[in-house]
């Protein structure tokens, strides 16, 4: 080859492990990255054999891929056909460097061994490749094995090629020119390959630490971090539900891979600002209830007012100024007295709906009077009393102001982190699973058209989880007819969407989820129709 072709010769080969260094750095998928690599040896080398090893976590050598062109066989890697060979130990079973397995000697030392013929090599075991070429009728005979460095020059793998041929398909020697240049490939693929894998591992310790977070949660609130876990699973029920509609509104919607992670990430973030939520008022399960449920502090008082009464009981007897209905108004005054204290317990657990005549009835009791340290005072306080009427729920105004703070704390949290581009959106799609189609959600008082279809998806999500977990402290997990029912009506007050909430009940996913994951106690008949009229 004259001066001028060698220059082409060698500007080409630059050329092309260029373009196979960019190829491997934006592969993702490991088997096909591992073909790229022997694929490109074999354009350099025309190597009849070619087999690419991994160092495993044991700090053995398992074969990822195995294919042999004049055999016709081809393992591993995307084939689907599994390799069925142990992989190769680095050490005997004395603990002593396997030096004689070609593999394992370049895997422990770092070297390239280029081997003429195997036939006539005596610094290696090559027992087992002459066995084979025995049954097989093939014959082994140059052999070039590389190793895998990283850039911290760790060997993560090893690349063993077997015959290179020549223009005339002649098996010849592996000259110094191929083995520079597969030294230069399997640089290249080694680091791509560790990129990849510390990707693979930074993306691990992302979701461990979101979860993380989760389990903050939970630990602070023992049912808001099963809300947190489950919320992704109707959210990615969803989201695939959608994305397979061939007609109506989302029949063009559609969402790749890293459009689904970024949902799912989304899901497991929604509710992270929760953990700035006072544990008092998350678990806030009856009216009265702070640090511990100040109804034991009212039922110390009924008993206060029992013994008030049962004085007052004696020292009418002792004076001789008892009646003959004494004991009767003495046990009416008891009666009423406990009736009082039930009547209580029953309001200080939260509702529906508080009737104003119950209200009324809690302002009464909350107005007699009883000694307390030798002065009289009211049975309740104020702030007992606007406690016990709360007409819905456990929460007063301000405590659910704060529970709703935990989305503006969540989305204060996601828009501090320095995503990557493909997780740009998860402060919205986290954040605005509150908010509502009119636009009287919170916290930002979105309406549909400011709203991405994943925050909407996330909204149905949170709702029908929330409506039918049976973990909450202050409330039973509804009945599914009965969180479908409600869901309906929010549907027709434009609270949800509309469409997406067609989806979610035709598609049978509010279903599918409850044989998974609600008691079997909550599951009954839903009438689908009357729930999308």
């Amino acid at each position: 080859m004259d001066a001028l072709n060698r220059i082409k010769f060698l500007e080409d080969r630059l050329h092309r492990l260029s373009e196979i260094g960019m190829a491997l750095s934006t592969e993702k998928n490991t088997d096909r990255l591992f073909e790229m690599i022997l694929e490109e040896a074999k354009a350099i080398t025309r190597a009849d054999g070619r087999t690419l090893y991994s160092k495993n976590k044991k700090g053995n050598l398992t074969f990822e891929i195995m294919c042999n062109d004049t055999m016709n066989t081809a393992m591993g890697g995307t084939t689907g056909i599994e390799i069925p060979y142990y992989p190769v130990k680095l050490f005997n079973d004395d603990n002593s460097p396997n030096e004689k397995n070609v593999s394992a000697y370049v895997a422990l030392t770092g070297k390239t061994v280029n081997i003429k013929d195997a036939y006539e090599e005596d610094g290696f075991d090559f027992e087992g490749t002459k066995n084979f070429d025995k049954k097989s009728g093939y014959h082994s005979k140059s052999f070039l094995t590389v190793p895998l460095k990283n850039h911290e020059n760790e060997i993560i793998g090893v690349m063993q090629l077997i015959n290179a041929r020549n223009d005339r398909d002649e098996v010849i020697s592996f000259n110094i020119e191929m083995q520079e240049q597969i030294e230069s490939l399997a640089s290249q693929g080694a680091v791509a390959l560790t990129n990849k894998r510390l990707v693979s591992e930074l993306k691990k310790l992302f979701e461990a630490f979101i979860k993380l977070i989760a389990t903050a949660i939970d630990k602070k609130s023992e049912y808001t971090g099963g809300h947190c876990e489950r919320v992704p699973i109707i959210t990615m029920m969803l989201a695939d539900a959608v994305a397979d509609m061939q007609d109506g509104p989302y029949k063009d919607f559609s969402m790749s891979d890293d459009e689904r992670y970024e949902l799912y990430i989304s899901a497991w973030l929604h509710d992270c600002g929760k953990v700035a939520t006072p544990p008092h008022v998350v678990d806030k399960s009856t009216k009265l209830e702070t640090i511990f449920d100040r109804i034991e502090l009212i039922k110390t008082r009924m008993e206060l007012l029992k013994r008030d009464a049962e004085i007052a009981f004696l020292k009418r007897q002792l004076t001789g100024h008892a009646s003959d209905k004494f004991d009767e108004e003495y046990n009416q005054t008891i009666r009423q007295i406990d009736e009082n204290m039930k009547f209580i317990e029953t309001c200080n657990i939260g509702g529906e709906f508080m009737i104003s005549a119950f209200q009324e009835r809690i302002k009464s009791i909350g107005s007699q009077k009883v000694n307390l340290c030798g002065k009289d005072q009211n049975f309740l306080s104020d702030e007992e009393v606007r406690n016990l009427n709360i007409p819905k729920g456990t929460l007063l105004p301000e405590e659910r102001d704060i529970i709703n703070d935990h989305i503006v704390i969540t989305i204060d949290m996601l828009e501090q982190l320095p995503y990557p581009k493909h997780l740009k959106n998860v402060p919205e799609f986290a954040g605005g699973h509150h908010e509502k189609m009119d636009g009287t959600g919170y916290p930002k008082g979105l309406k549909s058209n400011q709203m991405s279809v994943q925050a909407k998806m996330m909204a149905i999500a949170d709702i029908y989880e929330a409506l039918t977990a049976a973990d909450r402290p202050y409330k039973d997990g509804k009945k599914l007819s009965s969180a479908m029912r409600i869901m309906g009506y929010m549907k027709n007050d434009y609270h949800i969407d509309v469409d997406l909430f067609e989806i979610f009940v035709k598609s049978g996913i509010y279903r599918t989820y409850a044989d998974k994951y609600i008691s079997n106690s909550q599951i009954d008949e839903v009438d689908e129709k009357s729930v999308l009229e």
